[in-house]
């Protein structure tokens, strides 16, 4: 259990968890230099991965790293909130994070103290797609601390009284991003684009009505309904060999039983956006209006990825890109704005966004969608050079630690990826041409069809925005989407 969990600002990380790693949601501190242009990329050797499984079926992938004396252990589970039943979207979000709340013979505190004590770090937490449970411990104190995390993840107790201390921080949370136009934002684009039915549209943390209606025998049963053996999967990384940890995991997880579980139903495609609309929230009073523009995009699995990655590193993936150089840079509209394609097991948003000047809203808002469109343009060989390079200069970041390396496998396991995907990684990328790049951009980047919402000081940026003539108009109220 970490402190940050029971801080506001992991709640405000809760709720607005639909939109991952929207950078361009909340403004960035100014950065006045600009990198080097990059380089071709040196060769990466990746770490070998070796397969095992303990004697109930349990997988385990174990990564030798003997730099440092310590281990990263990290128990991934198959699906995450996407399986929340209808009318209890949060259940698993609430259900990991209630895990190290009481488990054993301890309470929350108690677990707290034993894993302090060890010098080691454990958690628990669910996005759309996958369950955790990450114990990171310097090596000498492993079979120490390899108990607490079995009990954490096979053994929680869900006292009531945690579950409404837990409660009442989300619906804390909730209320204090109806003060924030990047939280309102992050809640409200999904609604638009998915509905509020689909499991895309709400966040993987709830709403108050979900939230108030989780019971403990909820979580019990959510518990029991996704841990079994077969649909996870362990990951060790460290200082240690396979035949000395697999003694200890067996002791720890070896009396986990359970029937083989059925591979996890992705989340329904939603239906894609047709036409533009234009959606305005008023946030009386805000100074800066929050900009999202996109719709449904791809999933995880999609054959297009790295043309993908490429043509949105040079449309809005990297300092560099074009959207943010636009509309910070010469414009000086906003202190960055980027695109994401969030790729899910099922086809999640893409979307451009950046916090602007209240003044200057029509204005970015006319910049968007130059970029948006000029994207549809072949990219200049050099461009695209620069945008292939900074991508593969940046994949050996993702190895240098042991959490790294772990994440890195929770990435192949929660996507089935195949074995050869990281060993190919840098060559599939550099492959990448200009005319599979602007296939993509017309493929998957439409403005003419996308959703546009803009949340700020509606008296201050109705006339601009509706100067641009984008499309339809809407207005929506707070209480629409994120009601109290």
């Amino acid at each position: 259990m970490t402190s940050l969990r029971h801080s506001s600002i992991a709640a405000i990380i809760i709720v607005t968890g639909v939109l991952l790693g929207a950078s361009g949601l909340v403004a960035q501190a100014p950065d006045r230099s600009k990198p080097p242009t990059p380089g071709p990329p040196p060769s990466l050797t990746i770490p070998a991965t070796e397969k095992r499984a303990l004697p109930n079926g349990l997988p385990v992938w174990i990564v030798e790293q003997h730099e440092v004396p310590v281990v990263q252990i990290d128990l991934l589970i198959k699906p995450g909130g996407s399986a929340d039943p209808p009318g209890k979207f949060g259940l698993a979000s609430m259900m990991a994070d209630m895990l190290d709340e009481g488990a054993g013979s301890r309470s929350a505190l108690e677990i707290a103290d034993a894993v302090d004590s060890l010098g080691a770090s454990l958690s628990s937490g669910s996005g759309l797609d996958l369950t955790t449970v990450r114990l990171h411990v310097p090596v000498a104190r492993l079979a120490d601390a390899l108990p607490i995390m079995a009990d954490v993840a096979l053994r929680p107790t869900f006292p009531d009284k945690e579950l409404d201390r837990l409660r009442s921080e989300r619906l804390t949370s909730l209320l204090q991003s109806r003060d924030d136009p990047a939280s309102i934002a992050s809640v409200a684009f999904p609604q638009i684009v998915f509905g509020k039915t689909h499991r895309y549209g709400v966040s993987t943390g709830g709403t108050s009505e979900t939230l108030r209606g989780i019971t403990v025998a909820d979580l019990r049963q959510a518990h029991e309904r996704t841990f079994h053996p077969k649909s996870a999967t362990i990951v060790v990384v460290g200082d240690i060999t396979a035949d000395a940890i697999l003694p200890q995991l067996e002791s720890a997880f070896g009396g986990w039983k359970g029937a083989a579980a059925a591979a996890p139903t992705p989340v329904a495609a939603a239906p894609q956006l047709t036409r533009r609309e234009v959606v305005l929230i008023d946030k009386p009073g805000a100074a800066q209006s929050q900009i999202v523009v996109g719709w449904v995009g791809v999933p995880r699995t999609t054959p297009d990825y790295f043309p993908l990655l490429v043509m949105n590193t040079v449309l809005g993936g990297s300092f560099t890109s074009r959207l943010n150089q636009n509309l910070r840079e010469t414009h000086g509209y906003a202190y960055g704005a980027s695109s994401t394609f969030d790729m899910r097991r099922s086809a999640g948003p893409f979307y451009a966004s950046a916090r602007v000047q209240t003044d200057k809203t029509g204005e970015a808002l006319k910049e968007f969608f130059i970029e948006l469109n000029r994207i549809h343009e072949p990219v200049p060989a050099d461009e695209l050079t620069r945008a292939k390079n900074y991508l593969a200069l940046s994949f050996p970041r993702r190895w240098e630690t042991t959490t790294d390396i772990a994440f890195q496998l929770q990435t192949m396991f929660t996507y089935d990826l195949p074995e050869n995907y990281f060993a190919t990684y840098l060559e599939r990328l550099q492959r990448v041409d200009a005319a599979e790049a602007r296939r993509t951009a017309q493929t998957y980047i439409q403005p003419e069809k996308f959703a546009v919402l803009v949340v700020g000081d509606l008296k201050r940026i109705d006339q601009s925005v509706r100067a641009l003539d984008l499309g339809p108009l809407r207005t929506l109220d707070i209480d629409e989407v994120l009601p109290k």
